[in-house]
């Protein structure tokens, strides 16, 4: 986990707004006594006057609706289009389910009804702080992804940020000048064929030809064919002369992906086309030249399948002379923010959306996740996410289900509360927002349903869900 910053200091500054000279000096008693530092406006223009000078230091406003010229929604619709940062409050004598739900079309972040009780105004107040809070650590956290996806370090298609990493650009880097042929290992989808292609892009072959090939993807009968390639009547479907991989790659790279899954009788001949730098098509006599540097990568244990009479041991040491290693994203977890960002922006060039990031929770769980299909696995999430997300900010909710709260041991998410805060009140909305994050995860987003698991009328679920930013 990435170290949290100090929290940042909330806001102190209320702008009460409202026409009637009674009600202002109510709520500047109250507030003042509850500790915030209050100014107040009669009209919407004065609020506006106000708020308008580069040096106006208010946090959050709290305004009447109906007032001569500029009413509340007004000032909403300025605030939104002006001071966004700003979080405004507002309030009404002629409250109605339809003028809240269009104060906060509009822009505003909560609704109360006059009269009210002073707790009401006081617990709003507190409400809009824990979001200005949040949405400030959501803004250093930006900051901080943003650092470190400057720091990253680029090879080829490579992010390099983590210790780890820049181990494997070092190696990289120098084996790159020669033609020795290297062994790339690591788990499924950590990045293999991304490091061979940057192997062969940092070398001087990296203007010939870098040739991939699947040795587990191609059925046996047809695997010496497309390496090797094939005379004319060679065999059956053999009806013109056809060129291998091989020698598509002259000149270039051949990158052999899971050469592990390679049949034992063409190990033998990859191993002869290695130490001889020549192969034959399969039905020709006559061998042919070929030049070409070999990158094989596996995620097998070779070592264990030499062992075990599975691949031949002179073709491993001959193939495996220079190792690079690969290492797992759950140890290099470093990477994870940085990648997150990469694979947002790439998703949203490639789908068209426009998903700026992801908050702090759902970070929080990505680090927490063990990633077994690792990069991959992670990319594919981030598609996941951009896609689902209902926001610019993807949250837990939009996250796939396994990742949401368990690791991929199967260890369910704990809630955590911090030891030095005994606030019966903060400790309730963290177990309702928890409970809400459950439902809405069980019901794979569905409002409707998740509403009536946790026994909330619908348009209560829509205000929690807006008042807790999911």
């Amino acid at each position: 986990m990435p170290e949290i910053e100090p929290e940042l200091p909330d806001f102190s500054r209320v702008l009460v707004v409202d026409d009637e000279e009674p009600m202002r000096h109510m709520l500047s008693l109250l507030l003042s006594r509850e500790g915030y530092e209050v100014v107040t406006a009669a009209t919407g223009e004065e609020a506006v006057a106000r708020l308008a000078v580069p040096q106006s230091d208010v946090d959050v406003v709290l305004t009447d609706v109906r007032m001569p010229g500029m009413g509340g929604l007004g000032l909403v619709e300025w605030a939104r289009a002006e001071r966004p940062e700003l979080t405004v409050i507002v309030m009404s004598a002629f409250g109605s389910v339809e003028l809240a739900v269009d104060a906060m079309k509009r822009g505003a972040y909560d609704y109360v009804s006059k009269p009210f009780k002073q707790d009401e105004v006081v617990l709003t107040l507190r409400k809009a702080q824990e979001r200005q809070r949040l949405r400030r650590e959501n803004a250093a956290l930006r900051a901080r992804l943003r650092e470190r996806v400057a720091d990253a370090e680029r090879l080829g298609a490579l992010l390099i940020h983590s210790a780890s990493m820049h181990r494997v650009a070092r190696m990289v880097r120098k084996v790159a000048a020669y033609k020795t042929t290297v062994l790339v290992l690591g788990e499924s989808g950590v990045g293999k064929e991304l490091a061979s292609r940057a192997l062969h892009d940092e070398s001087p072959r990296r203007e010939g030809p870098f040739v991939a090939v699947n040795c587990g993807a191609i059925p046996e009968t047809l695997l010496e064919s497309e390496l090797f390639g094939h005379k004319k009547g060679a065999f059956t479907d053999a009806t013109t002369d056809k060129r291998g991989l091989f020698e598509e790659a002259h000149g270039g790279t051949l990158f052999l992906d899971e050469i592990g899954e390679l049949p034992p009788p063409l190990q033998v001949k990859l191993l002869r086309a290695l130490q001889e730098g020549e192969i034959r098509r399969v039905g020709d006599n006559q061998p042919l030249r070929v030049d070409v540097r070999v990158v094989a990568a596996t995620s097998r244990d070779l070592g264990r399948m030499v062992e075990d009479g599975e691949f031949r041991q002179d073709l491993y040491y001959r193939i495996a002379v220079m190792p690079i290693e690969m290492p797992p994203l759950r140890e290099r977890k470093d990477d994870i923010p940085p990648l997150v960002e990469h694979f947002v922006a790439t998703t949203n060039a490639r789908l068209g959306t426009r998903a700026e990031g992801v908050d702090g929770e759902a970070l929080e769980r990505l680090l927490a996740y063990d990633w077994p299909g690792n990069v991959r696995e992670l990319e594919n999430t981030i598609e996941h996410a951009v896609v689902m997300s209902e926001g610019p900010w993807i949250g837990v909710v939009a996250l796939p289900e396994r990742t949401r709260g368990r690791s991929s041991t199967g260890e369910h998410y704990v809630m955590r509360f911090p030891l030095d805060d005994l606030s019966v009140k903060r400790a309730h909305r963290l177990v309702e927002r928890e409970f809400i994050l459950r439902a809405l995860e069980q019901t794979s987003g569905n409002r409707t349903h998740a509403a009536r698991l946790l026994d909330l009328s619908h348009r209560a679920l829509l205000y929690k869900i807006k008042e807790f930013g999911f």
